[in-house]
């Protein structure tokens, strides 16, 4: 354990921008496992064995090959190629480690993350695979190399080759499950990303291209906050100048043309906001990750003002209004029916009272009936198409209300 924590630090010495991925995986000690894997819930399955054979630079290579696979996704992914590609395909829990089409779809992730991953401080361990080996380009996805090569060549000397469920989505039997212990929720796998790929924008020349191309790629543009909370409060308090106070902290720049005379300058005051987050079961795990990326957007539109911004979470019932801290660790309870009616009332007897209201939500909810004592902008979450609600099969959700300013998400 003491050789595989270094290797993990060296890893985060060499690559910082993956750093809150790597401590999130938790290590599971398994003598099943062949060298090292990983599961969709963010474990990290390790061979003693294979750990003391390897060194440790190595080591380190591998712990970002691992957490690479998670990062991109590789598990739903895989699951999604084989349903649509691979009909006839045994995926249940317990199939064979040498199933033609897990190693396949193992075999193709690994090509699209071996190819830029390591040098500049992390050796390739032994027997990583690449595309050169097909005579394939480097910089494709893992779906393109299923589609462009059969590896039919490859997966009789590869058979050994095993990163888990989290690279290719078929289970392995000796993973813990969804229900296992240490596993991470959906939403807490979606804020790992986000805060990864936040740190790769932040400081791009660190990261190569083909991790810069997944930070832009990994989340939807938030919507210009900026833009539309200013709107907001002119709109609400009627006309241009709302917002803007004058201050002899910043003198005008008209000043000069009076002599003698100090005239203050227009200060611009960011909006206080009250966002309330639909937090119920209609709400999907991937859309409230949405939602979280609104929330940071939102608190740097407002000059990183924490203080200004508080949070609702809000199902059938609303919570209480919390201040901001860090969107991305932020917990959201909920999960019941929808009325956003609550959230709208408690965020109006939040003291102080907000400038703007920013709902957050799938829009399944019935809406206030008189338009709110403030601005209120409606962000409408990204979703896939919903099935036919059996209990009332003609149920159509109401639109949001005139008096709100509408964005889609995504």
């Amino acid at each position: 354990m003491e050789k595989l924590l270094a290797a993990r630090l060296h890893a985060v010495k060499v690559r910082p921008y993956l750093a809150s991925a790597l401590f999130a995986l938790h290590i599971v000690e398994d003598r099943s496992v062949p060298t090292m894997a990983v599961d969709a819930h963010w474990r990290c399955y390790v061979n003693p064995g294979f750990v003391t054979r390897f060194p440790l630079e190595e080591l380190a290579g591998v712990w970002v090959h691992e957490v690479s696979h998670l990062l991109r996704d590789h598990h739903g992914r895989g699951e999604r190629y084989a349903r649509e590609h691979e009909p006839d395909e045994r995926r249940e829990k317990g199939a064979p480690a040498g199933d033609r089409g897990r190693l396949r779809r193992n075999i193709a992730a690994d090509f699209e993350i071996n190819d830029d991953i390591y040098g500049d401080g992390l050796p390739r361990p032994a027997g990583a695979v690449l595309p050169s080996l097909l005579r394939l380009p480097d910089g494709l996805l893992m779906e393109e190399y299923l589609h462009t090569a059969s590896m039919s060549g490859l997966t009789g000397d590869l058979a050994w080759l095993d990163c888990g469920s989290g690279a290719d989505g078929q289970d392995r039997p000796w993973e813990l499950g969804p229900d296992g212990a240490h596993g991470l929720s959906r939403q807490q796998r979606d804020a790992i990303r986000f805060r990864v790929a936040e740190g790769i924008k932040g400081r791009p020349g660190d990261a190569p291209e083909g991790w810069r191309r997944w930070a832009d790629e990994a989340f939807h543009p938030p919507q210009p906050w900026r833009q539309l909370l200013g709107a907001a409060v002119r709109s609400a308090v009627g006309g241009a100048g709302a917002g803007e106070n004058h201050s002899y902290r910043r003198p005008s720049r008209r000043s000069a043309g009076v002599p003698g005379v100090l005239l203050p300058g227009l200060r611009r005051t960011p909006p206080r906001v009250c966002i309330v987050i639909d937090t119920s079961g209609s709400v999907s795990d991937a859309e409230l990750g949405s939602a979280l990326l609104e929330v940071a957007a939102i608190s740097r539109s407002v000059g990183g003002r924490r203080d200004l911004v508080s949070v609702i979470s809000c199902d059938a019932a609303a919570g209480v209004a919390v201040p901001l801290c860090r969107a991305e660790s932020m917990e959201l309870i909920g999960g019941g029916g929808t009325d956003l009616r609550s959230g709208f009332a408690r965020a109006l007897r939040s003291r102080p009272r907000p400038d703007v209201i920013v709902a957050l939500t799938d829009g399944q909810t019935p809406w206030p009936s008189a338009q709110p004592s403030c601005r209120t902008v409606v962000g409408l979450l990204p979703r896939p198409a919903r099935t036919v609600d059996e209990e009332d099969p003609d149920y159509v959700p109401d639109t949001p209300p005139s008096w709100a300013r509408v964005v889609t998400i995504g």
